[in-house]
């Protein structure tokens, strides 16, 4: 689904100015440890699989909506990784929508179904190691995403806040 009711709402209000919107992302590995990414049928650009939060809808709720529509398989979110946001998560469409991602990156268990892209908004998918993403088409904040995110951490990962001043 290109882009939600809710979306084209406050888009008929906005226009094509910033918006910032929570969103998810799942990390799902196979037994080589190799990341599932997604080429992007718009930009031509690999992601890890994800989108925006709906209206009323819970996070672990949205990346298991998101995997079930982009890539035909039900997911286990299985741990939360970390949370991402910040310059590097804003991302300008071939419209000119601007979009800035709060995003919860999730650990994902496929536990049924078969991987297939949607054909709509993804053109394919493949699980890369780290020295294949380094030779891919690799959207910036999914670099940025993979560089901090340890998908066998036991605690969820986030920047550090940018000011080491603590107010008492």
């Amino acid at each position: 689904m290109p882009i939600s009711t809710y979306l084209r709402w406050l888009r008929n209000h906005v226009g094509r100015d910033l918006v910032l919107m929570p969103g998810v992302t799942g990390i799902v590995t196979d037994q080589e440890g190799r990341v599932l990414l997604v080429e992007d049928i718009s930009t031509g650009w690999w992601a890890l699989p994800g989108g925006a939060i709906d209206p009323d809808e819970r996070p672990a709720d949205a990346i298991v909506r998101e995997m079930r529509e982009e890539l035909g398989v039900e997911v286990e979110p299985t741990a939360v990784l970390g949370v991402l946001g910040g310059p590097e998560l804003t991302v300008e469409y071939g419209n000119g929508d601007r979009v800035q991602y709060v995003t919860t990156v999730f650990a994902c268990r496929v536990i049924s179904g078969e991987l297939m892209a949607d054909g709509e908004e993804l053109a394919q998918f493949r699980f890369a190691a780290p020295e294949e993403q380094a030779e891919m088409l690799v959207a910036p904040w999914v670099r940025h995403a993979l560089t901090v995110i340890n998908p066998g951490a036991s605690e969820a990962w986030f920047d550090p806040p940018a000011s080491s001043t603590v107010v008492a």
